[in-house]
């Protein structure tokens, strides 16, 4: 071997990793510098126990968070946002300059415009106005906080979805609940901190709704399937008995621990805590599951049989998870995308929603939990007043996408009961009174939960990240 075949075998084995330990300075300690630094020392996380509970930036009113989200995006026209212009303009086209400029994917700018497919009646002391096809959300509507002026940078699914989620339309962001859990931390060992479920036909934004981005994975949600185990491959295999199993994580424990010691990894300490939590969900989660303990009363509130998957069952699921700890749960529902037959498909999905939707507050509320727990509901954008008619695609009296405005209600947590908020124009086209963008959405969200939006960060590729970006403002007329 010559002087040159030697010196590039050497520089192969020489890795920048072995040169800074031979110099006494370990990437651990490297990382460690970067986590000092002014503002992410105060928000960085111990690696031994990534999910230690930690205190907000203030007191807040809200410790956990329940987000029904209506994937498909609900009509808003035909369940919260009664518009007698519309009746009376049905089967016109709308005026040019209420359109201006908009395009639609499926439908004419001189479309007709649908009237509203439903009756509309007033309730409880507040005297919201609902649709006839949320009977229970009727009954509830002095508890619960109705925004009709929501409105998103997005119009197609899989963005609106995960721009709501994640405050920015393509993959890669940290989701809401991965914020939480990023700042509060966990109240609970033996569960997941933020789990998701899904009832109906596929999410279009998929997982990006949940992901953690670029924030440790053990922020990530965890998905609960609908049946069999709740979480895939939580029950040991066949001739692995408790003894063999705990031996086994202990070794794997006492390995990653000296890995971590060494490189600092913070994914390591999330593979660490996720070993320990798998040994302990193979306890709590059949125990979770479980719904023989709930009430006959219970079970016909919520419209749940046991036995089979439903948003329903969901429903009382999540309920069960905020008494137990879990800090975020995520429940979507598909299927609202109704380009054709919105009679149908609302009133399907009604069916589906409205009665369980309505128990989970009446529930809470009962058992003391409402207070503090945040129940949210809504799809990612909203639908259009002209109607979709499309001979070539087999639509009929369908709505088109809209994000220019939209209705989402929430719920306990510190929001004001039996408020409605904001408001569109006679046409429901636009927002005519106090907009409320998604941006703004989260900004509220975070602060119930005792944290300023602006300063609840991650250093990442060398700049400060929020779920907020560089938007928001906090909406205080829904604060009680």
């Amino acid at each position: 071997m010559n002087q040159q075949q030697w010196i590039e075998s050497y520089s192969r084995q020489v890795t920048r990793r072995w040169f800074f330990k031979q110099c006494g300075v370990g990437l651990g300690a490297i990382a460690l510098g970067e986590l000092l630094t002014a503002e992410q020392s105060k928000a960085a996380v111990a690696p031994a126990n990534p999910l230690a509970p930690r205190p907000p930036h203030f007191r807040a009113t809200a410790k956990r968070v329940i987000h029904l989200f209506m994937a498909g995006a609900p009509s808003q026209l035909d369940l919260f946002d009664y518009k007698p212009k519309l009746a009376e303009l049905a089967g016109k086209p709308l005026p040019p300059s209420v359109i201006g400029g908009q395009r639609y994917a499926f439908i004419r700018p001189d479309a007709a415009v649908l009237g509203p497919q439903f009756k509309f009646a007033r309730h409880g002391q507040c005297g919201a106005e609902l649709s006839e096809v949320l009977p229970h959300l009727a009954k509830i509507v002095d508890d619960v906080c109705f925004v009709k002026s929501v409105h998103t940078d997005q119009f197609n699914h899989a963005p609106g979805q995960i721009f709501f989620n994640t405050g920015f339309q393509q993959p890669g962001r940290p989701s809401m609940g991965s914020w939480v859990t990023y700042g509060l931390g966990a109240e609970t060992q033996d569960l997941p901190a933020f789990v998701v479920m899904s009832t109906g036909a596929g999410i279009s934004g998929g997982v990006a709704n949940w992901s953690s981005g670029f924030l440790p994975t053990v922020y990530a949600g965890v998905r609960f399937r609908n049946q069999g185990d709740a979480i895939l491959d939580v029950s040991s295999p066949d001739g692995i008995d408790p003894s063999i199993q705990r031996d086994t994580f202990g070794l794997l424990g006492r390995m990653n621990r000296r890995r971590l010691d060494v490189v600092g990894d913070p994914e390591i300490a999330t593979r660490m805590s996720q070993y320990e939590m798998a040994f302990r969900l193979q306890t709590s989660a059949p125990e979770l599951m479980d719904l023989k303990s709930e009430s006959k009363a219970t079970l016909e509130m919520y419209g749940c049989d046991p036995a089979k998957p439903s948003f329903a069952r969901a429903c009382l699921l999540a309920r069960r998870m905020v008494e137990r700890g879990v800090r975020f749960v995520n429940i979507y529902h598909e299927g609202w995308d109704a380009h054709s037959d919105v009679v149908g498909n609302h009133k399907a999905h009604c069916r589906e929603t409205d009665q369980a939707s309505a128990a989970l507050v009446k529930d809470l509320k009962q058992r003391g939990l409402l207070d503090d727990t945040l129940v949210i509901w809504g799809g990612e954008f909203g639908r259009t007043p002209m109607v979709e008619n499309n001979p070539v695609l087999n639509r009929k009296l369908g709505r088109d996408h809209h994000p220019t405005a939209f209705t989402v209600w929430m719920a306990g947590g510190g929001v004001k009961p039996g408020l409605t908020y904001g408001a569109t124009d006679e046409l429901g086209f636009h927002v005519a009174e106090n907009p409320v963008h998604v941006y703004d959405l989260q900004a509220t969200i975070l602060h119930l939960l005792g944290f300023d939006h602006e300063r609840l960060t991650y250093r990442y590729q060398g700049r400060d990240f929020r779920l907020t970006d560089v938007h928001g403002k906090l909406v205080t007329p829904l604060i009680a």
